[in-house]
């Protein structure tokens, strides 16, 4: 995957991006961003802010000058992507979700909802989120470009594609066991793991990583803990992003 643009207002985390992707354009507010602005895309990700649902706030959804939901559905609509992730905290399950899904729905996506939290990828901590995938339905595709599809039905690739990315996260994210070399007495030995027996221990942890104490005079030290804050652990996207890599390389040769 190649990334071709971001939108983010924070000018902080603007320096983090322009670090890291020197040569991406940076879109300051998603109030002012046109979808004609980014040309066509394949997929759009990310979290629109969880201040409206969080159980930490007051909650006042639609009514929170943060709640940009609809900001990000205009862009979608504008720019026509096959492929919609979105994140937000498990807050949003009982404010909103509904909402985001059915507007996602009838812009003609079929949707799947995951809770994967940061200990599912052997982060130290709990930290909750919902993760929103939508992909363009086959039909409302096909009426979008006027062709007729070759291969399977649409409702057996859809079938095969939501298993294929249950399967995926799955494996990627729970294993069975995971074999690990450990150094004991100056001797190798292999240790097996399972992590679904870490993550029911989750309770000892967390809901959210702590941030220490840092020594007088660390820069940005309130940015950068905001930007914590509204970070995602990446191996989780990462994680999805795989997963819809190989849902697209399935579909391109059921068509063929």
């Amino acid at each position: 995957m190649q990334t071709i643009a971001f939108c983010e207002i924070e000018k902080y985390c603007q320096k983090v991006l322009k670090k890291h992707w020197p040569n991406v354009p940076i879109f300051e507010d998603i109030k002012t961003l046109n979808g004609a602005d980014i040309g066509p895309i394949d997929i759009i990700c990310g979290g629109y802010p969880c201040q409206p649902f969080s159980l930490a706030g007051k909650r006042a959804g639609q009514q929170d000058d943060r709640h940009l939901w609809p900001e990000m559905l205009r862009i979608i609509q504008e720019t026509n992507p096959r492929w919609f992730i979105g994140e937000n905290v498990t807050g949003h399950i009982s404010m909103g979700l509904d909402q985001v899904l059915f507007d996602l729905e009838s812009e003609g996506y079929e949707t799947q909802t995951f809770i994967i939290p940061a200990c599912a990828v052997d982060a130290p901590h709990r930290r909750d989120r919902v993760w929103i995938t939508a992909h363009a339905d086959a039909i409302n595709s096909r009426q979008r470009s006027d062709q007729q599809p070759k291969g399977p039905q649409p409702g057996r690739i859809r079938q095969r594609r939501v298993d294929t990315i249950k399967n995926i996260m799955a494996n990627a994210i729970m294993p069975r066991s995971q074999e690990r070399k450990t150094i004991a007495g100056g001797k190798k030995q292999t240790q097996s793991t399972d992590k679904r027996q870490t993550i029911e221990r989750n309770h000892r942890w967390p809901a959210e990583p702590g941030v220490r104490r840092v020594a007088h005079g660390i820069p940005n030290r309130v940015d950068r803990i905001k930007g914590l804050g509204n970070a995602v652990v990446p191996q989780i996207p990462e994680i999805i992003g795989r997963a819809i890599m190989a849902i697209e390389e399935m579909t391109h040769h059921a068509h063929e």
